[in-house]
């Protein structure tokens, strides 16, 4: 799925989930490039999808998640179970060398690393909840970097809407940004194996880099993001654990093309389809989050960088 497609229908189905009204969509989707007639159009379709019946369902077969005691179909909290001031504290501002000017992000050293892991925001850029998980992480043994990557655009507090600034970027120039956040990581946290997670859009540009060609990374675990159109992971020797939403019928459409993938060049994987929740289930400062769900899910990511990140 193109880039900037994938970011309109995330913002349609905002809208269809009561997170934007529809003026508000609209006026996002404007700032896409959709004329009215085309994001009225994506709009009507998404509302008649998600009332639609949800027919057959990704399969879970071999999700531990899908099969463990109390799992993921819990009712929605509204509380993480972490302290996420403590959390974001453990974050500081830092700007670094691109490929094609300054970048910014936000890093957490952990006292004793034990790996050290790039964070892919969302759509909405670098905001609070990204800099938590990386805190959060960090407090669990893992130096963490999460690369803004609206830096060449002003920076996520500069833009007016950061869904609009992303989908005015190249996906060959956020892989590039991606890439020398990566260089800046392992010179931060020299010695350390190397690992990224990203959520959402995230995800996806996780995806993105891991079909990029060889890198450094050890482990990866995107969160819920769209598929490469013609992903191969030529290079790549990460370990992968893919992390999808049952409900998430839409990202959910490319995971037997990516099952495949990572089956053709030989990688170490594992698609969790975690039961019972929908995209973005792990933000919990959304609609969406799930405690029970992201609890486990987070214990899982944990278990996979402590086998992988050696």
């Amino acid at each position: 799925m193109a880039l900037r497609e994938y970011l309109a229908t995330e913002v349609a189905l905002d809208h269809v989930d009561g997170i934007l009204s529809r003026r508000e969509a609209l006026h996002k989707l404007g700032l896409l490039g959709l004329s009215a007639a085309a994001a009225s159009t994506l709009l009507t379709a998404c509302a008649a999808e998600s009332a639609a019946p949800a027919g057959s369902a990704p399969s879970a077969a071999g999700s531990a998640a899908a099969s463990a005691p109390g799992s993921a179909a819990a009712t929605p909290t509204a509380a993480p179970d972490y302290d996420v001031p403590a959390a974001c504290a453990r974050s500081e501002a830092i700007t670094f060398p691109g490929g094609t000017g300054q970048l910014s992000g936000a890093f957490a050293a952990a006292a004793d690393a034990r790996g050290a892991v790039l964070v892919v925001h969302e759509n909405r850029g670098l905001t609070d909840h990204i800099r938590a998980v990386g805190g959060r992480l960090a407090g669990d043994g893992y130096t963490t970097l999460a690369p803004d990557l609206l830096s060449r655009a002003g920076g996520t507090a500069g833009v007016p809407d950061a869904t609009a600034a992303l989908g005015g970027i190249s996906a060959p120039d956020l892989v590039a940004d991606l890439r020398s956040s990566l260089t800046e990581l392992a010179r931060r946290a020299p010695g350390t194996p190397l690992a990224a997670v990203g959520f959402c859009f995230g995800g996806g540009m996780v995806w993105q880099l891991l079909n990029s060609g060889p890198s450094d990374l050890a482990a990866a675990v995107p969160f819920y993001g769209p598929a490469p159109d013609a992903p191969t992971f030529t290079g790549s020797r990460a370990a992968v654990l893919g992390v999808f939403a049952e409900k998430d019928a839409r990202v959910n459409a490319g995971k037997d093309k990516l099952e495949s993938a990572l089956t053709a060049a030989g990688l170490t994987h594992e698609l969790l389809v975690v039961p019972g929740v929908d995209h973005a289930f792990f933000n919990d400062t959304g609609a969406r989050y799930n405690q029970q769900a992201a609890t486990q899910t987070y214990q899982r990511v944990l278990d996979w960088f402590g086998t992988h990140l050696t």
